[in-house]
């Protein structure tokens, strides 16, 4: 069973730091794309970041300049840098990967369970 889970997220103050990651685990071929993508309650999940097999970036601009992504494929795990957090935003983080599985054809998209990112003022 594929599974991707995050970790990282907390509640910190206006200005600092986190650190989110997302490992996916189970039966994967191989992993293409992977994001992460937030949503505050209310609102639609928008992305964040994404970064392709190939080490493309995509950022989101209102992240630009403060968040970082990057992959470590030799451990199926993306990684969110935060820095200079805003209280806006504050969201449920959620991972997401576009993965090949064994007997499936194409890619096909999974999501984690979100981890809760809070930024007190």
């Amino acid at each position: 069973q594929v599974q991707l889970v995050e970790s990282g997220g907390g509640l910190v103050q206006a200005g600092g730091s986190l650190r989110l990651a997302c490992a996916a685990s189970g039966s994967i071929d191989s992993i293409d794309a992977m994001g992460w993508y937030r949503q505050a309650p209310g609102k639609q999940r928008d992305l964040v970041a994404s970064i392709t097999g190939g080490g493309r970036i995509t950022y989101a601009d209102s992240e630009k300049g403060r968040f970082t992504i990057s992959r470590d494929n030799g451990k199926n795990t993306v990684y969110l840098q935060m820095t200079s957090l805003k209280p806006e935003d504050t969201a449920v983080y959620y991972c997401n990967a576009d993965l090949r599985v064994p007997g499936r054809l194409g890619w096909k998209t999974f999501w984690g369970q979100g981890t809760q990112v809070t930024v007190s003022s």
